[in-house]
């Protein structure tokens, strides 16, 4: 059995935090590199230009890629043979307690706009903090302790959507959906896009996938060859949109598909789509 120090876990976060709002993951960067690069339209490839630019002074002046810092949503793999050992104060004991404190003090000391609002109907009063976060947690193999922090922002987050499938659904009936989906989210929120798809599990499930599948690296296809092929001809159709950075025309409307899968039920055909900007920031570390 391993022990980890509550505060390692802390710092960690905190760290995470700050990094993914200031750096933009290289594969991203590289991305958008590329797609200056083979840009047609010269507005576009400006507006390209101008993406790249805002990451390098973000990096070197160690501030915010963006005003919208993001809701922090915590992937975390735990090792079965892992141990929280926890804090000495009462509240600072599980490893969720940790992520939260993480969390709160990587936006505080980042200088990062808190987003998060305690009640979502009545009050919707700032918690203060960007505090609490949304935490998926899996328990793996081993004597390590994964941790992926993505600052999600809300105006991409605001139009993803869902889909229950009738099971008889073919593969173009879905592709038209989830360009339509795409289409109708436009400049609001903030192309060029990377787009996490997420096929079959449940309602939940379907969802959650297509929000970890944002997690993967943009240079790497599903390894399933019919998904991969899907995720390439669902990147040329959305790109064929012309909508284009910032949604003003224009070839680079999505720089990435990344398509994640589960078994369904039988009489199921769940499909989500979560959207993120262009400022997709995550960053990943292991303890």
């Amino acid at each position: 059995m391993r022990y980890i120090e509550f505060e390692k876990i802390v710092e960690t976060v905190e760290s995470l935090c700050i990094s993914a709002a200031y750096e933009l993951p290289a594969d991203v960067l590289d991305a958008l590199e590329k797609a200056a690069q083979k840009e047609s339209n010269p507005s576009a490839a400006k507006i390209l230009n101008q993406l790249i630019e805002n990451a390098r002074i973000a990096k070197e002046q160690r501030i915010p890629l963006c005003q919208d810092t993001g809701l922090a949503v915590v992937f975390v793999e735990q090792g079965c043979g892992v141990t929280i050992k926890s804090g000495a104060d009462e509240g600072r004991e599980t490893l969720f307690d940790a992520i939260n404190a993480g969390v709160a003090a990587g936006f505080q000391k980042g200088n990062l706009r808190k987003s998060v609002v305690g009640d979502p109907l009545n009050v919707r009063k700032n918690t203060g903090t960007n505090t609490p976060a949304i935490i998926h947690h899996t328990i793996m193999p081993g004597e390590q302790l994964k941790l992926t922090v993505m600052t999600k922002g809300g105006g991409c987050e605001n139009k993803s959507q869902f889909k229950m499938f009738r099971p008889t659904a073919d593969r173009e009936e879905i592709i038209n959906w989830i360009v339509d989906v795409i289409g109708s989210a436009g400049a609001d929120a903030c192309p060029p896009f990377v787009v996490g798809i997420g096929i079959g599990g449940n309602f939940e499930l379907s969802c959650l996938m297509s929000k970890k599948a944002l997690c993967r690296d943009l240079n790497r296809s599903n390894n399933d060859e019919f998904y991969a092929g899907l995720e390439k001809d669902l990147l040329a159709r959305i790109n064929a949109l012309g909508a284009g950075p910032q949604g003003l025309g224009g070839d680079t409307t999505a720089l990435a598909v990344l398509i994640e899968t589960g078994p369904c039920h039988i009489a199921s055909l769940p499909v989500a789509v979560n959207i993120e900007c262009h400022s997709h920031r995550h960053k990943t570390a292991v303890i």
